[in-house]
């Protein structure tokens, strides 16, 4: 295998999966540049279903081995939302700053402000053969945005054991905590050993 699609159009994942992937020996290609320039409806309640939607969508449309995830905050004051709804939290076309306002302001007047960083990756390499791997990351919500790196809730949430928001840091630093390096070294390691046989 020398290539696989990352179904995704978000610039910010596409960037940093390329970056995590870049030691192996595999042409990462994004939905940008195959030209697919579709919007595929993640209509599933779970992170697992919505992963396995996308990637099966792109299987099915390419016949190249592909993955894709589903992402998504979920904080503990608030029944675990926004969770699958994360990029459309405060409506269909709402900006990561948008969603930012609402979550923020849905916290207004909570102590408790744990929250979870979660990725589910669904890989598909033939018909047949579907693989989920999930990373998580434990922090807080910060009162107000801070940093100007990264995407999405990045710059209110703080993972535990850094005084740094994800919006602070560096890729390499933000890869330390990061769901999704988590989530990537399990299908790394996957490929890794599937490439053996």
């Amino acid at each position: 295998m020398t290539e696989l699609i990352f179904a995704s159009t978000n610039k910010g994942k596409v960037n940093e999966v390329k970056n995590l992937l870049s030691p192996l020996n595999i042409q990462t290609i994004s939905l940008k540049e195959l030209g697919f320039n579709e919007q595929i409806a993640e209509t599933e309640t779970t992170f697992v279903r919505n992963a396995n939607l996308k990637s099966n969508t792109i299987f099915k449309r390419f016949n190249i081995p592909c993955f894709s995830d589903d992402s998504g905050l979920e904080v503990l004051a608030l029944n675990n939302k926004p969770g699958v709804y994360s990029a459309r939290y405060a409506g269909e076309n709402a900006t990561d700053y948008d969603n930012r306002v609402k979550l923020l302001s849905k916290l207004s007047n909570v102590i408790n402000r744990t929250a979870y960083f979660k990725t589910v990756i669904s890989l598909q390499l033939s018909d047949k053969e579907i693989k989920n791997f999930e990373g998580s990351c434990e922090g807080i919500i910060t009162n107000k945005m801070v940093g100007e790196n990264g995407f999405g809730y990045d710059s209110i949430f703080k993972p535990n054991g850094s005084e740094l928001t994800f919006a602070q840091m560096t890729t390499s630093q933000k890869n330390e905590f990061s769901h999704r390096k988590k989530a990537m070294k399990k299908m790394i390691d996957y490929l890794t050993e599937f490439a053996k046989k």
